[in-house]
């Protein structure tokens, strides 16, 4: 299966979780939880960025349920799990 499957597949099945910083950007940029999810599940992969040591980032380009484009950035943690690292509008 492909990268953005898997991604897709477990905000599907409501399996990751967002970390304090994501909170905090979405609040900044008045994004809610199902903006996250809209944008993963209708956008693509933006970039992948395979610089950091805790393992490849996903920058997932979509837009929120008001249509703004936003970024989500996610990775997966050991053991498959997913974490939304950040959320912005652009």
């Amino acid at each position: 299966m492909k990268t953005l499957q898997i991604i897709r597949q477990k905000v599907i099945d409501k399996d990751y979780y967002l970390s304090d910083h994501a909170e905090e950007e979405m609040l900044d940029d008045e994004l809610e939880r199902v903006d996250i999810e809209n944008a993963i599940l209708k956008g693509r992969i933006e970039k992948k960025l395979t610089e950091d040591k805790r393992g490849t980032r996903y920058r997932i380009e979509g837009s929120a349920r008001d249509d703004r484009i936003i970024h989500v950035v996610c990775r997966f943690k050991e053991h498959g799990n997913l974490i939304v690292i950040t959320a912005y509008a652009l």
